[in-house]
């Protein structure tokens, strides 16, 4: 009987080999599995389902040592040979169905799954969820039965994940264990054996469906459904906020499901939650609500996450981390949370339909090969965003046999699709772009990351360019513009700038008075409207400064010689020129095209050179070249005249109610071989600075007046909502509890009380940086607009430089929203053509300006966060003071005073703190450090950590190729 056994046993694996070997290629089936590889189980640092897996049931013997299924195989033998019998007569058990390899029409059904997205995989009916309960399980039974009559003795099986992402129903009298349960082999082999049954059901979806455009647009004007922009936190992946309408507390999606596939930046459109799903706050949540921690670290350079997890935790774990809020985070039955006065309670929904993709759906990150599997996992190195299933047709022909050598190799991925039952999305691999923590690498990545358009320009844009060279103004272009050529105008900018699209005039009148003048690049001459280079430029609207170089939205031929005002050459532009008394009282205006030619061209540091020593005789070696029609002593002069009259602006301008909120900005001093960064320091704002800003402001002033004047239907202007009254109130409540007298009643009264509180010390300026980022966080974009899509005119409102009407003018160069003001301004003197734009064109072509303008500040921040990455990695670490600037119950984030960089210290993690207490007097949030002693009888020592608290840090590299820490150091008290 034994040896009857062994024989079967034997010719049964025979067949199974047999069956094997008819297994597509590239597919390896086991019937068992040695437990989960680390690249096998679901990797926690991204994001998680907010649905609740069941916990699989754990075995405790093998199959071999399970008398049950020895007589499963035996009766699957016989069941074979009876089919041989039979001349291969179908298979009517579960048994042989989940043994038997597919027939010739299953594996071409087989076949095709392979060759489509891995979500795409069959799977069995789903008719059966395991967790329902009574009568509705027992109906799922009766209709399954009804289907599959011939099965016997079936019995559930706990929901899983598959590596595809997707989560799977099936029946089977087989019980898989745990690693099976995350095994992407072990799921193969399932996959492979239910190919073989007729009737496959569908998979369970973790998605809802987005409801249709017609039921969004009714709910959103019923007032049922409400559309916004999602921002998702970028150090806790599960919480997204969409802020509310009516300007309260921002509403909470909390977990992916409720995000639905939407992706950071996206328009969406969402549905409140019942108010028995609505969060409670708790602690300090009920204090500074998450959006508001949310807003914090978005301020915070994004090299640190907050928590980082480990790819082999248990499923238990797994489960509580896919569940999302947890039940005390849910409004008590008790509670009322329709009451608007309860803070302890924030608004959560889910988000129903995309209105509009905006974030870009190209994401840097890694590959990770998956055995067995048609697919690899691209875990992208923003957590916010999914992981992604790529097929191995597009991976290195290499990486499946050397998938070690790709662990550091940072490549482009693009989601292409993701459907409602898949987990992850599905993608396509773009490039490989090199070793990551590598400076051009991560730049390529970044930029294509954000939608930045780096190529090259094609042959049809050049075209659009004059042919010419060297290019001549025409005669006939002349005699239509104002001629100023001989007037002394220069140029101030940055000393390595090379497009320079503003110049500066001013002259003394025999009355006293000056004429100022302010000259602009006339962009617009060579940019017919609706060519090749005008679609091009409208596309990329800005120009992106990086660290190391330009990505620039004109042709070089334009940005650095045909429109760039270089010096002792002859250059067309549009100029708005004053009469102005020594005061700054504009007298009277003129603005028209014109022609220039500058006379030298200054730095930054040269006219700060002038204001500081206004009685220096300068030598010819001290300054640039300078056009012989023009003295030095001329030259002088003139920047002395405009930085007076400058200051007497700006005192206006602060009187009359402006606010100005100066950020910390770190520069760089780079190698001139490698690139590489050798130092940096804060870059500092000054009086020549301040100069050529002030007479910036008033023209473009004076354009908006002009354009909005003559077409107030179709003006592009710039607006500044006021901060978010909600927020201004939470923080003007903090300033009074720690006794600072901040009034934020206006922007002119915050403006002043800021300068007032600062006080008059060595660390006066810290304080006023500290002080101005926790005003910054309110403080709302101003946004491009187009007029006639505002029926209130006091929309228009700059709230932070307290203007009616304003616009970009100065900048066409570098930014397409004055191109179009530029054109609007000709048409409005009758000395261009008039603008073939409708009101729709022009604020759609506004919104994609800023939507670009915000791509390029983040891009910008980005690069600066690279390069001092790679400073702290090369020359750290690097020790400075720090002011702390936020606390929260087990952590404190500081501003490092040498660098001008923000950072959160981790309490749990601080060497030598033996414990660490959270408290609050009044509603001022302290925090005592206990350090242990360094000696035996040395005593313990504490340490308060409050607002404006000065502590020494030391700043090292991480473990990511792009990551640094700030390390709290022992106080010396």
């Amino acid at each position: 009987m034994m040896e009857s056994s062994c024989k079967a046993s034997e010719a049964t694996e025979k067949r199974r080999g047999q069956n094997q070997s008819r297994t597509p290629a590239g597919t390896r089936r086991t019937s068992q599995q040695n437990g989960p590889s680390e690249s096998d189980t679901l990797d926690q640092k991204h994001n998680e389902p907010d649905v609740k897996p069941r916990r699989p049931e754990q075995k405790t013997t093998s199959e071999s040592e399970n008398p049950q299924t020895d007589t499963t195989k035996r009766r699957r033998h016989k069941h074979r040979r009876n089919k041989q019998a039979s001349g291969g007569a179908e298979a009517v058990t579960a048994d042989h169905l989940t043994r038997t390899a597919p027939n010739q029409q299953q594996k071409k059904h087989y076949h095709k799954h392979l060759n489509t997205d891995a979500t795409t995989l069959p799977h069995t009916d789903d008719s059966t969820a395991p967790d329902d309960e009574g009568g509705e399980k027992q109906k799922r039974k009766n209709k399954k039965k009804k289907q599959k009559k011939s099965r016997e003795n079936t019995e559930d099986k706990p929901v899983k994940l598959c590596e595809s992402g997707a989560v799977e129903k099936r029946n089977t009298p087989r019980k898989n264990t745990q690693a099976e349960i995350l095994s992407p082999a072990g799921q193969t082999d399932r996959m492979d054996r239910e190919n073989g049954q007729r009737n496959r059901g569908r998979r369970r979806r973790l998605y809802e469906d987005y409801m249709s455009v017609k039921d969004v647009s009714d709910g959103l004007k019923r007032g049922q459904l409400i559309q916004g922009v999602l921002r998702i936190n970028p150090k806790k992946y599960h919480e997204a906020f969409v802020p509310s309408p009516d300007g309260s507390a921002d509403i909470f999606l909390d977990g992916m499901v409720a995000r639905n596939r939407a992706l950071n930046g996206d328009v969406v459109v969402v549905k409140l939650l019942p108010p028995d799903q609505w969060k409670v706050l708790n602690g300090d949540e009920g204090e500074q609500t998450s959006v508001d921690k949310e807003r914090q670290s978005e301020s915070i350079p994004d090299v640190i996450v907050e928590a980082q997890y480990n790819e082999k935790e248990d499923v238990e774990e797994l489960r509580q981390k896919m569940e999302g809020a947890t039940l005390q985070d849910k409004v008590p039955s008790t509670a009322d949370p329709r009451s608007s006065s309860n803070r302890n309670v924030q608004r959560t929904a889910k988000v129903v339909y995309i209105m509009e993709q905006k974030h870009s759906r190209a994401v840097s990150g890694f590959i990770k090969l998956l055995p067995d599997k048609p697919f690899a996992l691209f875990s992208p190195s923003d957590h916010r965003v999914p992981r992604v299933n790529v097929p191995l047709s597009g991976c290195p022909a290499d990486f499946p046999s050397r998938s070690n050598d790709y662990s550091n190799i940072l490549f482009i991925c693009r989601i292409t699709h993701w459907t409602p039952d898949s987990l992850f999305a599905q993608g396509q691999l773009m490039k490989s772009l090199g070793q990551a923590g590598v400076i051009e690498p991560e730049t390529e990545a970044m930029l294509m990351e954000y939608d930045v358009d780096f190529s090259e320009f094609t042959d049809e844009v050049l075209e659009c360019l004059p042919q010419a060279r060297p290019w001549t103004i025409p005669p006939d272009e002349l005699k239509r513009r104002r001629d100023l050529r001989k007037e002394c105008i220069f140029t101030i900018d940055p000393a390595t700038a090379r497009d320079l699209d503003d110049a500066l005039s001013c002259k003394q009148l025999s009355d006293g008075n000056f004429e100022v003048g302010v000259h602009i690049a006339d962009v617009s001459y060579f940019m017919e409207e609706g060519s090749a280079l005008d679609y091009t430029a409208s596309r990329r609207a800005t120009s992106v400064y990086l660290i190391q170089k330009v990505i620039p939205m004109l042709p070089r031929l334009l940005c650095e010689e045909l429109c760039s005002l270089n010096p002792q050459t002859d250059r067309l532009t549009f100029s708005v020129i004053w009469n102005l008394s020594p005061e700054g009282k504009i007298l009277s205006e003129w603005i028209g095209r014109s022609v220039i030619r500058s006379c030298v061209k200054l730095s930054y540091d040269h006219a700060q050179s002038m204001i500081d020593s206004p009685t220096k005789v300068f030598g010819a070696d001290e300054l640039p070249p300078v056009s012989p029609e023009h003295s030095v002593h001329t030259i002088l002069q003139a920047v002395l005249h405009l930085h007076t009259i400058a200051t007497h602006l700006r005192a206006q301008r602060f009187r009359g109610g402006a606010l100005r909120l100066d950020q910390m900005k770190l520069a760089f001093t780079l190698d001139s071989g490698s690139g590489m960064p050798q130092g940096c320091y804060i870059y500092e704002y000054r009086d020549s600075n301040k100069l050529v800003e002030e007479f910036m402001l008033l023209a473009n002033m004076a354009v908006a007046h002009q354009i909005y004047r003559s077409n107030p239907e179709l003006a592009l202007l710039r607006r500044h909502a006021p901060p978010q009254s909600r927020l201004m109130e939470t923080l003007q409540e903090q300033c009074d509890h720690i006794g600072l007298n901040i009034d934020m009643s206006s922007a002119g009264a915050l403006h002043r009380s800021l300068k007032e509180a600062v006080g008059d010390d060595e660390y006066s300026p810290a304080r006023k940086a500290v002080l101005t980022h926790l005003c910054a966080r309110p403080m709302q974009m101003a946004v491009y607009f187009c007029t006639g899509v505002l029926q209130d005119e006091k929309l228009f409102h700059h709230y932070a430089l307290n203007v009616p009407l304003y616009t970009h003018f100065t900048s066409p160069i570098r930014r397409y929203a004055d191109v179009i003001v530029h054109r609007l301004l000709a048409a409005s003197l009758k000395c261009g053509p008039c603008v073939h734009l409708t009101q729709d064109e022009v604020q759609k072509q506004a919104s994609h300006c800023n939507d670009k303008k915000m791509a390029s500040k983040r891009v910008q921040e980005m690069s600066t966060e690279l390069f001092f990455s790679v400073f702290v990695r090369e020359c750290g670490p690097l020790d400075s003071q720090a002011m702390v600037m936020g606390i929260l119950d087990k952590s404190f984030d500081v501003l490092v005073l040498q660098y001008g960089v923000q950072k959160r210290i981790y309490c749990n993690v601080i060497e030598g703190l033996q414990s660490f207490t959270f408290h609050k007097i009044g509603k001022c949030p302290k925090m005592d450090l206990v350090w242990n002693p360094h000696e035996l009888e040395e005593e313990m020592v504490t340490q308060e950590i409050s607002l404006f608290s000065v502590v020494d840090v030391r700043l090292t590299a991480g473990e990511g190729a792009l990551k640094y820490t700030a390390v709290l150091m022992r106080t010396r008290h």
